[in-house]
């Protein structure tokens, strides 16, 4: 059995760099109880924002504390999977940031690990809590694009001077370049609107940076049903951008946007009439700030105290994961550790 739920969850968060002090500032209703970093200054100033929290630079002692009952996960990809077995074996619940690990294969047994101690595994998909794609979804759901033939997407950045020396292009540290930084996303969410993918193709290159990972991924999959996915994740974008388009029988979504640097989050959709032609146009606008970490959390807070498996769980990191390496291996990338 896990741990019994108490009406305040008690909160470890490993790794306090960003995307750990985002996290610190959505948990809604649980308690920040402790905060792990390698660098004592960054625990200390997260730690800080909580009375009574605890810093320290051992993930190991914040995840055998006995007042904390989930795990946050947010460090670089080389320790990602083996923080989430140990708190696993601690029997806490765990919330891992994507990828979840670097290659598939560190992830194995996880998921029957958790089983056997009782516990549950998020990993942090957090996109698909945006409000655009949120409402995007439940159009789909409604039918009323009609069955779906295809995903068309792009998401990236332009970088930044020295961004070729940092964690992210060291493959020992990443597990690879921009196809395993914002790629998994653009995985998960195509695989949340058309399923699981059986034909897996693409190419991953390093067309600019120089550095021993890729700064562009290319991706062609098919479900069993010939549902198609082109997905292009780059860090040699320039401008900031994400676009996701859906395209049914009858009709089209066009997703633009994730708010701040990539602009105003937006959705059109795209309504065929029976004569075609011109189709007739609704679009929202979301100005309003993200929150996705937000609503993601408090899912999983209502998993818990249900004991429902995430719908984001450890299945879809390895499924994301095995996409990656396949291609990264087909493109001649050694990201092996």
């Amino acid at each position: 059995m896990g741990r019994p739920v108490s009406d305040q969850l008690g909160v470890a968060i490993i790794g306090c760099g960003l995307i750990g002090h985002k996290r610190a500032k959505a948990l809604g209703g649980a308690r920040l109880v402790v905060c792990a970093d390698i660098a004592q200054d960054r625990a200390e100033r997260l730690a800080a924002t909580v009375p009574g929290c605890k810093a320290v630079t051992d993930w190991r002692v914040a995840v055998n504390d006995p007042a904390v009952s989930v795990v946050m996960v947010a460090t670089l990809h080389d320790t990602l999977a083996e923080i989430t077995r140990g708190a696993i074996e601690a029997g806490k619940h765990v919330l891992v940031e994507k990828p979840a690990a670097r290659h598939p294969s560190e992830l194995a047994g996880l998921i029957d690990l958790a089983a056997a101690k009782g516990v549950l595994v998020r990993v942090g998909f957090n996109h698909c809590y945006h409000r655009a794609l949120q409402k995007a979804h439940d159009i789909v759901t409604s039918g009323a694009l009609g069955p779906l033939m295809f995903i068309r997407a792009r998401y990236g950045h332009g970088g930044r001077v020295g961004y070729d020396k940092e964690w992210r292009a060291d493959p020992k540290r990443s597990g690879g370049g921009e196809l395993i930084d914002q790629g998994p996303h653009l995985i998960d969410l195509s695989r949340w609107f058309l399923g699981d993918f059986t034909e897996v193709d693409g190419y991953a290159a390093t067309m600019f940076w120089q550095m021993p990972v890729d700064d562009n991924g290319f991706l062609l999959l098919k479900t069993a049903s010939k549902q198609v996915a082109f997905l292009h994740a780059s860090c040699t974008e320039w401008k900031n951008t994400f676009s996701f388009e859906i395209y049914g029988r009858d009709g089209k979504l066009d997703i633009n946007g994730l708010g701040g640097s990539y602009g105003l989050e937006r959705l059109t959709y795209y309504k065929m009439l029976p004569e075609m032609g011109p189709p007739e146009t609704t679009a929202w606008e979301f100005p309003m700030a993200d929150n996705s970490w937000d609503v993601e959390f408090a899912e999983f807070r209502d998993d818990i105290r249900l004991n429902r498996q995430p719908s984001a769980g450890l299945r879809d990191a390895v499924e994301a994961l095995t996409i990656i390496d396949k291609i990264y291996r087909t493109s001649g990338y050694d990201h092996d550790a």
